[in-house]
């Protein structure tokens, strides 16, 4: 039996709080007794930023399916229980509900958060389902449960800096006078178009969702709409014919647009696809339907919805293999739409399609580099804007710069302003990695005033150290460790180690039984304890990634490790043993 998404009486009808809320608190007044505590409840507010979630009235945050928390009852209760935490106590979460507070110290964590995590023998989607249907558990995808998402920009540089590679690799470092199509405008797709056309190509993106299209527009991340699947391809090809980057949107099923492709014997430079393929139930539609008929036959007969997800996901990934054989440069982009139709419809061909992260991203988390964000608890824009100058000046890297102008001229920001900036390791003459120089320096700043109220710097879960994801971001690991979890729990037990204010260790990302990842917090108040938490934490958790990488026999990695002074055990047996 398939089990439908959690009825509203186990997460309930939204809060009245939250209505009062409705995005994170600003300014400098607290309600909190500290700033830690403070930070936690705006991050977890801001998750639930109507500007921010998708389906924030149902505590949905991104991906169909990821929640800030268990229910409504549990939300405010958190946010109690926040309010009244002291400088010495942590609050224990588990699965989207607070569990308990204990006595620690001011070095300890204020909020740690375990989420979906789940006995191997029982880590599958039905027995899943029968938790999360139970109210013992909920699917907290990467950022919604651990507090840290930020809108379509949390994604959005990680999708700039994988087309830029492809770019790098396969057109002579542009995209200018080439075709990107793709598929997916919701949490984690929505940043798609944007980072097409900060990379100069032309964009062309199937979403079911009218909303969802729409609400990609207004924001600045898609630049139109097409009226039918045949006037957006004509519209994409017509821009890369005259070298301009454009985006348009198309009310479309993906394998719409690209069977249509292959109709019409069009085949685009880069194929890709974000829609949320890791849950068939929840998060894909099948063909035929609108968003609305699909989420009625959802309602009605969940089976049939899903055995028929499953037959779309089939073509769509029949026609990308189709595409890849004439040319495109194709790739997975972590939503498991492979995973699903080898395990469901037996297609072990579907890893045929390569995916993103060994292709174009595994150099970066060699290097110690990665999701890195920080987000102004002021709600101030201009904190945002002195912010990159500063990682202007922390890093020389002319990648970054480029982006952090691209973002600050281009990115809308979502709920309370914030920056991604994919900062590594890279030791200074200090000893101290770019990210650790980068956190100081924005304490000292708020210390000084130059800020109008302290930053919290956090980073995605699809970190170098931070994460186990065969068919993500560990696909294709050169020693064959894709599955072994032990890295992202030590990487979550180094940033409690050294001090992290929340960490959060997740057993799922949409994709039962395929994922652990780990996150951690750090509040720059100004203070001395905010320097050292600072210090210590963004040294562990950059030398995570390269430590876990030289570990696999990397050279990339093992070159950081040798230019930055990490410490390698056993490196010279270069055998994994």
């Amino acid at each position: 039996m398939t089990l439908g998404m959690p009825d509203r009486d186990i997460v309930g009808p939204p809060s009245d709080e939250w209505e009062q809320y409705r995005g994170a608190p600003t300014g400098t007044d607290i309600e909190c007794e500290g700033w830690r505590q403070e930070a936690a409840l705006r991050l977890l507010n801001n998750n639930l930023d109507p500007e921010v979630a998708e389906r924030p009235e149902d505590l949905v945050v991104y991906g169909g399916v990821g929640r800030a928390a268990r229910s409504w009852d549990a939300y405010e209760t958190i946010l109690a229980e926040l309010r009244d935490l002291g400088d010495a106590e942590t609050l224990v979460v588990q699965s989207g509900k607070p569990v308990g507070r204990v006595r620690t110290h001011e070095r300890a964590p204020r909020v740690l958060i375990a989420n979906t995590n789940i006995v191997s023998r029982y880590d599958t989607y039905e027995r899943f389902r029968e938790f999360e249907a139970a109210g013992l558990t909920v699917m907290a995808n990467y950022t919604a449960g651990s507090w840290a998402y930020i809108g379509a920009q949390g994604v959005l540089e990680g999708t700039y800096e994988t087309l830029a590679e492809c770019a790098r690799q396969r057109f002579d470092g542009t995209l200018r006078g080439r075709v990107v199509v793709t598929a997916g405008l919701g949490g984690m797709g929505g940043n798609q178009p944007l980072a097409v056309t900060m990379n100069r190509g032309a964009c062309l993106v199937a979403e079911v969702s009218r909303e969802r299209i729409d609400r990609r527009i207004r924001e600045g991340y898609c630049e139109a709409v097409a009226e039918d699947v045949d006037a957006a391809i004509d519209r994409a090809w017509a821009a890369a014919a005259d070298g301009e980057p454009d985006s348009v949107a198309v009310q479309a099923n993906a394998v719409d647009v690209l069977e249509r492709l292959l109709e019409r014997e069009m085949v685009p430079d880069v194929l890709t696809d974000m829609t949320t393929a890791h849950d068939e139930l929840e998060g894909y539609y099948p063909a035929g339907y609108t968003a609305e008929a699909a989420d009625r036959l959802r309602e009605a007969d969940p089976d049939r919805y899903v055995a028929e997800s499953l037959d779309t996901m089939e073509r769509h990934v029949d026609a990308m293999l189709a595409l890849r054989e004439r040319g495109a440069a194709t790739f997975a982009y972590g939503n498991n739409i492979r995973g699903k139709v080898a395990a469901e419809r037996g297609r072990e061909d579907a890893f045929e399609i390569p995916g993103f992260a060994p292709e174009y991203v595994r150099p970066l988390f060699c290097r110690g580099r990665g999701p890195f964000r920080w987000i102004a608890l002021s709600g101030d824009p201009a904190d945002v804007a002195r912010t990159d100058e500063l990682a202007k000046d922390v890093t020389d890297d002319e990648a970054l710069h480029r982006w952090l102008d691209l973002a600050g001229e281009q990115v809308e920001f979502q709920g309370l302003p914030a920056r991604v900036c994919w900062l590594g390791y890279r030791a200074g003459e200090d000893g101290l990695s770019e990210r650790a120089r980068f956190a100081l320096r924005a304490n000292e700043l708020v210390a000084e005033g130059e800020l109008a109220a302290p930053v919290v710097v956090t980073r995605d879960q699809l970190d170098g150290g931070s994460i186990a994801s065969p068919n993500e971001a560990t696909e294709a690991m050169k020693d064959g460790s894709d599955a072994i979890a032990d890295w992202p729990i030590l990487n979550a037990l180094l940033a409690s180690s050294a001090g992290a204010d929340i960490v959060a260790v997740h057993g799922s990302a949409g994709a039962v039984g395929e994922v652990t990842s780990t996150n951690n917090h750090v509040v720059l108040d100004g203070s001395d304890l905010a320097a050292e938490k600072a210090r210590r934490v963004f040294d562990a958790d950059p030398a995570s990634a390269v430590f876990r990488h030289a570990d696999a026999g990397y050279e990339d990695a093992l070159d950081e490790a040798d230019a930055s002074g990490i410490h390698v055990p056993m490196r010279e047996r270069g055998d994994g043993a």
